[in-house]
């Protein structure tokens, strides 16, 4: 089950407090786990068509982590 709820809240957050610099998101790709700044992932993402959030595995502000998934070995 994915957490877009969660997700969409902290993304909505950054984008209105107009802190959006501040924030990293970590997703799966492929094999690797890639960390990218929050604007250049929506870019990216475009708008969660190329990227779903299913494979966001972490995002911070600054040091502080707001949402973490628990990876299972099998994925």
């Amino acid at each position: 089950m994915t957490k877009k709820g969660i997700i969409e809240e902290i993304f909505s957050k950054a984008k209105f407090a107009n802190e959006i610099n501040l924030y990293y998101v970590s997703y799966r790709d492929f094999e690797k786990i890639r960390e990218i700044e929050l604007q250049e992932f929506i870019e990216e993402s475009e708008n969660f068509q190329k990227i779903p959030s299913s494979r966001i595995t972490k995002i911070r502000k600054n040091n502080t982590i707001l949402f973490e998934k628990n990876l299972k070995k099998d994925e």
